[in-house]
């Protein structure tokens, strides 16, 4: 049996939560599909991740978010965003994947792994954080490598690589050794990444001046091996390190098979659909995005605290075409 909405949302994140708020208080009938958990990009954070924002810039629908300290915590933002599910008693439809989007007249047929739904107004908001940025390389898929970071507390005494060079490696490098790892920073580039956030840049940099985290510059990485690691580095000079383990953060790309399937037109080289900024419709009708979706290669940045804002722009231009 096919359900009819007037929206239908795919995606839970702050950005898709965001959007079935503003649909409910617009009278809308809508259904968020997620393939995972409510906001299952955060879930996947550092179980000890401090956001760089501040808890107001993350709330949605009015709700209060309130935090213990200044900057919020992981888990303080797990709670929060099921608090405000719970608050609106959102119409949320989780671990369900898309297999298709096709027309049916005048409306879009949603198939799921468990149903099918039609809408008149389609909004993706799906997000990046699921597909990890690859090296492409010999050993890439062995057990002891990861493209995503936890916590550090397994890898006490263990030597430890981290590819990257941006946030996420400097706050992976930083925890692991402060918590009794031998880190090893390899970087494709000459230094690190500017835009590392200015309480962690100097941090470490001051640890790789004293020696406490070895760092590679203007170093590949060639094959992944068991226990080491082979590189590549300056005047293509190759060498061996030991890595017990592997951390391979070096960012995220977005996923447009969504996009791709409902027609809209994406720029090649940015990997963005062509939006609409002040209604973020696509090029096509009632087919929209909001949050990371919505910068492709860019979605450093958009944030919680931009997309978060898209989902009234949205339902108000879902309101004027009817």
């Amino acid at each position: 049996m096919s359900h009819f909405f007037e929206v239908i949302i795919v995606g839970a994140g702050p950005a898709g939560l965001a959007v079935a708020i503003e649909a409910q208080k617009a009278g809308l009938s809508y259904c968020v599909i997620d393939k995972g958990a409510i906001v299952n990009s955060i879930q996947r954070f550092p179980r000890g991740m401090t956001f760089f924002s501040t808890p107001e810039l993350l709330e949605i629908g009015g709700v209060p978010f309130t935090s213990a300290a200044m900057r919020p915590t992981r888990m303080e933002a797990l709670e929060y965003y099921r608090r405000v599910a719970d608050h609106y008693a959102l119409t949320l439809r989780l671990y369900e994947e898309i297999t298709t989007i096709e027309r049916a007249g005048d409306l879009f047929a949603v198939h799921t792994t468990k149903n099918v739904a039609l809408c008149r107004n389609l909004v993706l908001a799906a997000g990046f954080y699921d597909h990890p940025n690859r090296l492409g390389v010999k050993g890439e898929d062995l057990p002891h490598v990861s493209h995503y970071y936890d916590e550090p507390f397994a890898f006490y005494r263990r030597n430890v690589a981290i590819v990257g060079g941006k946030n996420s490696a400097a706050i992976a490098a930083l925890e692991l050794f402060r918590h009794g790892a031998h880190v090893t920073l390899i970087h494709r580039h000459g230094e690190l990444d500017p835009g590392i956030k200015y309480w962690i840049l100097p941090d470490l940099q001051n640890r790789i001046k004293e020696g406490s985290i070895h760092a590679c510059f203007n170093s590949t990485v060639l094959e992944i091996r068991d226990n080491e690691i082979l590189m590549c580095g300056e005047h293509g000079k190759e060498s061996v390190i030991g890595a017990d383990h592997v951390f391979v953060l070096i960012g995220y790309h977005p996923d447009n098979h969504l996009l791709v399937m409902c027609g809209a037109k994406i720029d090649e080289e940015l990997q963005a659909p062509i939006v609409n900024m002040e209604t973020y419709e696509t090029s096509v009708a009632r087919v929209y995005v909001a949050g990371s979706m919505v910068a492709g290669k860019n979605n450093n940045k958009v944030f919680i605290e931009d997309g978060r804002h898209h989902g009234r722009a949205i339902v108000d231009h879902i309101l004027r075409s009817k």
